[in-house]
């Protein structure tokens, strides 16, 4: 079998072009300033504090910031909720930013209990909620730890959960871990991706 060499510079000039449209599907459906792609975050369809159907698609067009866990929280919940409270106000109450606290115990987090418990946080934060069906699905895909743990004598359980704080870009995409230990940090975060 012989190889004829003129077909090598058309078939060269053929790989060449796929490369460059492959190249340029990758930057039109990432764009630029994108964050790398990631297995982290995922279709969603819960409801808020105000028992309205929210999905991802409802918090696209500002950047995110996600934290799961519970309104019975004695600790890290509130003072996590506050400390992006903090943060929010010092972007401005015109900021375009979401946030969503994402309950890890719909057993006892209505909507009702939500809306109430977040009044005394910023009111860009939405309080989600679902069945337990529903909500598996959102931990998995966030890769979210939660477990249930007994009460001691008796008493109301508590949820053992991770208490990680998503910063999503304005199309859903997870960006990284926000930094809430640090204003400085966090805010030049979140206004990269506003």
């Amino acid at each position: 079998m012989s190889f004829d060499k003129r077909l090598l510079l058309p078939s060269l000039v053929i790989a060449f072009g796929m490369v460059l449209v492959l190249a340029a599907a990758w930057l039109t459906f990432s764009g630029p300033g994108a964050p790398p792609p990631s297995s982290i975050g995922g279709p969603f369809q819960l409801t808020d504090q105000n028992g309205r159907s929210i999905t991802q698609d409802d918090l696209k067009g500002a950047p995110t910031v996600i934290f799961f866990g519970y309104t019975h929280c004695p600790d890290v919940c509130p003072t996590t909720l506050f400390e992006v409270t903090q943060l929010f106000k010092k972007l401005g109450d015109n900021a375009k930013i979401n946030g969503a606290f994402v309950t890890v115990d719909p057993e006892r987090d209505t909507a009702e209990l939500l809306r109430d418990y977040l009044s005394s946080f910023d009111p860009r934060i939405r309080g989600l909620t679902g069945t337990q069906a529903q909500l598996e699905p959102m931990l998995k895909a966030y890769r979210v730890f939660a477990r249930k743990v007994p009460g001691a004598d008796g008493g109301p359980y508590t949820m053992d959960h991770s208490a990680i704080v998503y910063l999503m870009d304005k199309q859903m995409r997870f960006v990284g871990p926000l930094n809430i230990g640090d204003d400085d940090v966090a805010l030049k975060e979140l206004r990269k991706w506003m």
